[in-house]
């Protein structure tokens, strides 16, 4: 099936690695163009390197209120145009809601939350009709995860607004979708599994109750995210995805 993805570009936030960088390699190799963001200036230069002429990198903190309009500006200098975005930002620190400081709730608040409908509401006021946005969010904007009670209290908040906006901006033709991936087997999977103390033991905990009985690949989550950035998903809008393996036990 064509997706219709050629010669369209993307901006992809947190696309130095996981799954921006999956979804980066999914877009350019149906033909589109990235513009991939990280405030790691040696992770994204890499990044950009690998994919080849059809990316470009920028160094760039989605916490920063100049960034999504710097990433625009790169977008349609480098390549043109602008058709859409993949909004992803880290995972938060690690520990249960009651155990996270004021600080903590603060810093995350302004990158994972704040930073991301900024992003969102920038970059939709310059698409045209035709253009997507995705914001990758996790599981637990539907149930609660252990020991990531950030994560649990920002994203079904996130979730919400991002549906919110898609009725907003679906009468101009953009799309906004919410992408919620379970457990895929990224740098933030391993560094939960290894803050256990027993990696190993968490990732077979883990994967035994995952229905497929595996870990999800960055790949699975990437294509799946191009699919619904590209003209062959025109008629969705304000849902949220699940790549999970079939874990999340809500409808």
């Amino acid at each position: 099936m064509d997706l219709g993805l050629d010669g369209r570009v993307y901006v992809i936030t947190g696309g130095s690695r996981g799954l921006g960088l999956a979804t980066a390699e999914a877009l350019v190799a149906d033909g589109a163009k990235v513009v991939l963001s990280s405030r790691d200036r040696d992770r994204i230069e890499a990044a950009a390197e690998r994919l080849g002429p059809g990316a470009a990198g920028v160094v760039a903190d989605l916490a920063d209120p100049p960034t999504p309009q710097r990433l625009i500006d790169e977008a349609t200098s480098r390549f043109g145009r602008l058709d859409g975005a993949l909004i992803s930002v880290g995972g938060p620190a690690v520990g249960s809601a009651a155990s996270m400081t004021d600080d903590q709730w603060r810093t995350a608040f302004e990158t994972v939350f704040l930073g991301s409908l900024r992003a969102v509401r920038v970059i939709a006021g310059a698409l045209g009709e035709g253009g997507a946005i995705g914001l990758v969010l996790s599981t637990s904007a539907k149930t609660p995860l252990p020991n990531l009670g950030l994560s649990n209290g920002l994203r079904p908040g996130l979730a919400m607004a991002a549906k919110d906006m898609a009725d907003e901006y679906a009468p101009r033709g953009i799309r906004i979708v919410g992408l919620l991936p379970g457990r895929v087997l990224t740098d933030r999977n391993r560094e939960l599994f290894a803050a256990t103390g027993d990696a190993a033991a968490e990732e077979a905990r883990v994967t035994a109750r995952i229905p497929m009985r595996r870990m999800g690949r960055p790949e699975e989550f990437g294509k799946v995210a191009a699919f619904a950035l590209s003209p062959a998903a025109s008629y969705l809008t304000g849902l949220l995805i699940p790549i999970d393996g079939g874990s999340l036990r809500a409808l």
